[in-house]
């Protein structure tokens, strides 16, 4: 572990108030990032006015959050509708006080040696893991507080999504525990000195990879504040700084998930392989460490931007079915398997490699033939009603709630009528019915006036 016996209260000081500046820039950054990636994946320019390169934009941004009219919901309940967007900032803040950023470096100026991180603990990853649970209750009670429907909506999705990826997260990183044998940020990063954990542990790791998407609420997973079908979920009643304190939470963990995912399976603030001997092991030391951990923490944040510029959203069955039928599943498969190899190899000195690379073997042909297997009933369906409407020329009533939570009609499939519609077309078949039924009345009435006028002659 980290050695941190020379630090002084002036030093945690400093490096507390030194993390937090460098979130807010590294948000700041990340926005006019995200802008243009996205706007060169769209072929367009992106921000491109405001100071070089469009660098100022993002303090625009903030400027326009800062000035604009700060409005509280009549319904909706004040002390925790304030609270909430101060709850999510909080917790994401207090992430990077456990990760580590770089080796030991010398303060300039003074005498003091101290490592690039606030603090480390035998059970730091399992403080990330609180964090991350605690700052959900931000949105949840946001959602609740703002007395509106698609903010409860939003904030019950934002429920299902916690417990859906916390799962399947928590599972990836068991399996770092098991190999590094520690859940110390600062020891798990000394453990990939030669290798690192990424690489043998590659399931867990894609694993990881989309649960941080979803933990994190970006598309393919921003079901919380979906804006097709949510306005904008839980934040739908929020406005100036408030909404900002909610936006800013959601890129710094964006940058927590990427640092965790440096730290735990790309080496931490190591250099890549190779470059750590050269100019005898000086990559590797001192501020190297620094730029080694942003350059990777950089190129995770990159691919949430690729990701939300080529991927469209899921539909609500869709995560769900990915969460608890693929991702946990595959995430316990790979923890039973990896513990069985780390027994064999620690207890009975057995060369357990072979076994290991037989069953992700054996694991990748399952996977392949499941997921070949569902794309072929999936299409032989889709095949049968599309056949079937083609012979019938009508498309089948289905229930939307038969599986327990609502789902959109497949091809060849349609919702039954609301009942506002039904209403609509009972009263439109009423009005035909009278309008069929009007002249033989009014035949009937001249008929009659006519048998009254001759019997008065």
């Amino acid at each position: 572990m980290a050695d941190f016996s020379s630090d002084t209260l002036i030093t945690w000081i400093v490096k507390s108030v030194l993390i937090l500046v460098f979130l807010l820039l590294s948000v700041i950054f990340a926005i006019w990032f995200e802008r243009k990636v996205v706007g060169r994946l769209q072929v367009r320019p992106g921000p491109n006015v405001h100071g070089p390169f469009g660098l100022l934009q993002p303090v625009a941004d903030a400027g326009k959050l800062l000035l604009k009219e700060d409005i509280i919901v009549k319904a909706a309940d004040k002390v925790v509708y304030i609270l909430a967007p101060m709850i999510s900032v909080f917790c994401s803040l207090l992430v990077f006080a456990v990760i580590p950023m770089g080796g030991e470096i010398r303060i300039p100026f003074t005498d003091i040696v101290t490592p690039l991180q606030l603090t480390d603990f035998p059970v730091a990853t399992l403080y990330i893991l609180a964090c991350a649970s605690v700052g959900v209750y931000g949105i949840v009670l946001g959602g609740w507080s703002s007395g509106s429907t698609y903010p409860l909506l939003g904030s019950v999705r934002s429920t299902a999504q916690v417990i859906s990826y916390e799962l399947s997260m928590g599972l990836s990183l068991v399996s770092v525990f098991i190999m590094a044998g520690t859940m110390s940020t600062s020891e798990i990063v000394s453990t990939q000195e030669k290798i690192w954990w990424f690489l043998p542990l590659f399931p867990a790791f894609i694993i990881y990879v989309v649960s941080m998407m979803g933990e994190v609420n970006r598309l393919p997973f921003d079901l919380p504040e979906a804006e097709g079908e949510l306005v904008s979920g839980y934040m739908t009643e929020y406005s100036s700084m408030k909404f900002a304190w909610f936006f800013l939470a959601e890129y710094i963990n964006m940058i927590n998930v990427s640092a965790v995912a440096t730290t735990l399976f790309f080496g931490g603030w190591h250099a890549p392989f190779g470059l750590g001997n050269l100019w005898d092991g000086a990559l590797n030391e001192g501020w190297w460490g620094l730029i080694w951990f942003l350059l990777k923490v950089w190129t995770f944040m990159f691919v949430f931007v690729w990701v939300r510029g080529t991927v469209v959203r899921f539909r609500y069955d869709q995560f769900m079915q990915l969460g608890w039928k693929i991702m946990i599943p595959m995430a316990l498969g790979w923890l039973v398997i990896l513990a069985v190899f780390h027994a064999l190899q620690t207890f009975l000195d057995i060369n357990a490699q072979p076994f290991l690379i037989g069953a992700a073997i054996i694991a990748g042909i399952i996977l392949i033939v499941t997921l070949y297997l569902d794309g072929k009933a999936a299409a032989k369906d889709k095949d049968a009603v599309a056949s079937a409407s083609a012979n019938t020329g009508a498309r089948t009533v289905i229930d939307p709630f038969a599986a327990g939570y609502p789902v959109p009609p497949k091809p060849g499939e349609k919702l039954p009528p609301s009942p506002r519609a039904a209403r609509r077309a009972a009263q439109e078949a009423q009005g035909a019915i009278a309008t069929i039924e009007a002249p033989a009345a009014q035949a009937e009435q001249a008929t009659q006036q006519a048998e009254k006028e001759a019997n008065d002659d």
